[in-house]
């Protein structure tokens, strides 16, 4: 006779797909993408005043993007804030503290 195999519920599968990026993403990393996203607000609209090679267009407006897709950007995915109290198992084990 064969065997019958149960199933498991479509909720428990669905609970073990979480997404990784629900964990990782805390309110510090939205606020800093937030201000990436006012600054470059800030410098198309610098880079957009008349008349277009006046200094603020050609000097500022760059300078501004730049920071803001080389340092604030990147800042915002990367940022992950430490916690002091929670350790993992293999920072203890590596520290020697058991």
């Amino acid at each position: 006779m064969a065997k019958t195999v149960k199933k498991k519920p479509l909720r428990s599968i669905k609970k073990a797909l979480a997404s990784p990026f629900s964990i990782y993403w805390k309110k510090e990393n939205y606020l800093i993408l937030l201000t990436g996203a006012v600054f470059l607000i800030i410098g198309y609209y610098v880079m957009s005043i008349d008349p277009w090679n006046s200094t603020p267009a050609i000097v500022i407006s760059p300078i501004i993007l730049l920071i803001v897709y080389i340092l604030i950007i990147p800042a915002a995915i990367l940022y992950k804030k430490k916690d002091k109290g929670n350790k993992s198992e293999g920072e203890g084990i590596a520290s020697g503290k058991s």
